[in-house]
């Protein structure tokens, strides 16, 4: 039991990261009580969290029986990809114009970063990294609805990149597409952004296909 008390929002984000992250797997049934003792919290707080947690679609509140960590749904999944493969490439067409230059300096480092990464290593890494990239555009598009859309949406992709862990065997996947959209937003080159935006989306699609479907 921890003796600080964080805020609603605090708990929200450490659920969600946990899911997100798989700490709680897939399925995994929730229970005000016990998330309330943990966090030295009463259970109206948890209960509001578990809602928010609900509104992303991270968690199925069922009457009676507790909150269930949404399983992963490759059907599900397809429809989410369906739509990032539109918004990600509009976000990144949006964020040529308006990105200022340390974001466009963190994208750099970035690149470098995953340019240097070992798959086998630093996996979890270029997933944080790639996150982050994409947050990055999203928060330089200039449209606050569209960043809303898509950071709820990347949460179930996010939590894909983890569950996949072990097919992944090259960096190549995180690092070529993201650092062309890169190049395209340097260059200014509208097409080009949009290309490598929607290919990094169509890569990993592919990949999930060809090994687990």
């Amino acid at each position: 039991m921890s003796n600080n008390k964080l805020d609603t929002e605090d708990i929200y984000e450490i659920l969600k990261q946990r899911i997100i992250h798989l700490e709680y797997g897939s399925g995994q049934v929730l229970n005000e009580v016990d998330v309330a003792d943990e966090f030295n919290i009463s259970r109206t707080p948890i209960r509001r969290v578990f809602q928010l947690l609900n509104n992303d679609k991270l968690l199925n509140i069922v009457p009676r029986f507790g909150a269930q960590v949404t399983p992963i749904d490759f059907k599900q999944m397809k429809s989410i990809f369906e739509v990032t493969r539109v918004l990600d490439p509009f976000a990144a067409r949006l964020a040529v114009e308006r990105i200022s230059d340390e974001s466009l300096a963190e994208l750099e480092e970035i690149i470098s970063r995953l340019n240097s990464y070992d798959i086998s290593k630093d996996y979890q890494n270029a997933i944080n990294d790639d996150e982050r990239f994409h947050n990055i555009i999203f928060s330089s598009c200039g449209n606050p609805w569209l960043q809303d859309i898509l950071k709820s949406l990347h949460y179930h992709t996010e939590r894909l990149w983890h569950y996949c862990e072990q097919y992944f065997d090259s960096i190549d996947l995180f690092s070529h597409t993201l650092g062309k959209v890169l190049e395209g937003i340097k260059e200014k080159d509208l097409d080009k952004v949009e290309k490598y935006s929607r290919d990094h989306i169509d890569e990993f699609v592919l990949k999930i296909k060809k090994e687990m479907l």
